[in-house]
């Protein structure tokens, strides 16, 4: 699990350490959890001794000397393949996910990824965009010069807020990224990534990638994936309940 994360958000790492990002969720399926940071302001000391003693404590932060900002996503979604390229090249799937969502684990290890079969080779799935391309409009937040993208149109990519790779994709995305020009839109660049090795993105069924917020129902949420916009104090709520509910639902 690679979830991105801001340095300033202690609490947002706090609540998911307790919930899905919790190393066992799932019993018998090793998972490793990671969160990916950029440095802070250089005037920030007291949040750098905080992360400091956060990492001392938990293991869990991965960071790199990049100042983190919004346009420096796809920094950290590379830094979080580049780990697993070289700690854990053997993993049979890297999810990453957004720090604001809710996931129910359980449902993605056993209805999507499957863990009694066999890895499925060049994988990636999530929420699938087609046909959009990037804006030109210089005061979004999502704004892409045409001298860093040109073309008018993407090819399909997966919505940031959450994605699957299998592990061996998660390594050929990886080294392809050395070779192109870096586009401040993360979930984006992963999908150029992926044109440039000619592997096509894997559509998932309606409505278990929502990259909107789903208000919660146990039984809506025991057969979805991720649901979008939940802050700490609301999915540490649900979390509580949805562990004791969502037994009752009908499979």
């Amino acid at each position: 699990m690679l979830v991105v994360s801001e340095p300033r958000d202690v609490t947002r790492r706090h609540a998911i350490r307790c919930t899905w990002g919790n190393e066992s969720t799932v019993p018998g399926v090793s998972i490793r959890r990671l969160f990916l940071l950029g440095k802070p302001s250089p005037w920030s000391a007291p949040l750098r001794q905080a992360l400091a003693n956060e990492s001392m404590a938990h293991g869990d932060l991965l960071q790199q000397d990049f100042l983190d900002t919004y346009n420096n996503l796809t920094l950290k979604t590379l830094m979080g393949l580049e780990w697993v390229a070289r700690y854990c090249p053997g993993a049979h799937y890297v999810f990453k996910a957004d720090s604001d969502v809710f996931i129910n684990v359980g449902y993605l290890v056993h209805r999507v990824l499957r863990p009694q079969c066999p890895p499925r080779p060049n994988f990636a799935t999530g929420y699938i965009y087609h046909d959009t391309g990037p804006i030109r409009w210089q005061n979004s937040k999502w704004y892409v010069p045409p001298e860093l993208y040109p073309n008018t149109t993407y090819p399909p990519y997966c919505g940031g807020p959450g994605y699957v790779l299998s592990g061996d994709l998660a390594l050929k995305v990886f080294a392809v990224a050395q070779t192109l020009q870096t586009v401040n839109m993360e979930d984006v660049f992963v999908g150029l990534c992926l044109h440039a090795l000619g592997i096509p993105v894997t559509d998932s069924s309606w409505g278990l990638f929502n990259m909107y917020k789903v208000e919660y129902e146990p039984c809506h949420f025991a057969k979805l994936v991720l649901s979008h916009h939940y802050d700490p104090e609301e999915l540490l709520r649900v979390w509580k309940d949805f562990q004791v509910a969502a037994a009752a639902c009908p499979s």
